[in-house]
């Protein structure tokens, strides 16, 4: 009787740590997850993936990892904190210049803003450099041979790119380098994508923890998280399911 086993399935807490550009669409699904798996609680939290990553090696308790960058599952992986066979690429993300609205500079793609940094031109938000989407925007300035420590000054920095998603939704920049996912979320206008020869691609792994407190519990989930149901959610935002 199917119905006994679930009333007895035992309440779990799932604890999932995940790229701040995934707060929109995670939280959708982890309320479509309710009906799923009833019992289980998710307790998400949501913070730049080079912040989580230091999280975890400091000993947090995670079941769970989305991550917007390869290299932060990559450093996790090497020092042994995940559970084997268990990573998997889950979405792709793009790369997007974002304008705040009415383009006030009149920026339309991101060979232009090279051309406005090279000349001290343009005032322009990014994510740190211990964020993928910082780490992303660092690519993007070697493809177009820029130095950055040069453009000091035409530069603001975001902690994640959500801080760098309100410099530009308040206007207090010309521009700023984000996720089409999170342009997306705020209303904002992406004007350009960039390229893979640009970055690379923007991969999002995912991965049970070798210390998760409830393994099987956090498999079946990213096993859900790969539904057609979550992928539908993921991609009204502009993200690629893997």
């Amino acid at each position: 009787d199917t119905t006994e086993t679930e009333e007895t399935a035992e309440a779990v807490e799932l604890i999932v740590f995940a790229a701040a550009s995934l707060t929109e669409t995670l939280d959708e699904i982890i309320e479509d997850y309710k009906d799923v798996a009833p019992h289980v609680t998710i307790v998400p939290s949501y913070e730049s993936s080079g912040t989580l990553l230091k999280d975890i090696q400091a000993g947090a308790d995670c079941d769970l990892f989305l991550s917007a960058g390869a290299s932060q599952m990559d450093t996790l992986e090497e020092e042994g904190g995940v559970l084997e066979g268990s990573r998997l690429d889950l979405l792709e993300n793009k790369v997007a210049l974002a304008v705040p609205e009415g383009n006030p500079k009149g920026i339309e793609s991101f060979d232009q803003l090279a051309e406005l940094l090279k000349s001290g031109d343009v005032f322009l938000a990014i994510g740190n450099s211990d964020v993928p989407v910082g780490q992303y925007t660092q690519k993007i300035f070697a493809y177009y041979g820029i130095d950055e420590s040069a453009i000091a000054d035409c530069l603001t920095y975001g902690s994640n790119v959500k801080e760098v998603t309100t410099q530009i939704s308040e206007g207090s920049v010309d521009a700023g380098v984000v996720y089409c996912t999170d342009a997306y979320s705020a209303g904002l206008t992406p004007v350009d994508e960039a390229t893979a020869e640009m970055c690379g691609q923007v991969i999002y792994p995912a991965a049970v923890m070798k210390n998760a407190l409830h393994a099987e519990a956090a498999r079946e989930f990213l096993a859900y998280l790969r539904t057609d149901k979550a992928a539908t959610v993921f991609e009204s935002v502009g993200f690629t399911a893997l």
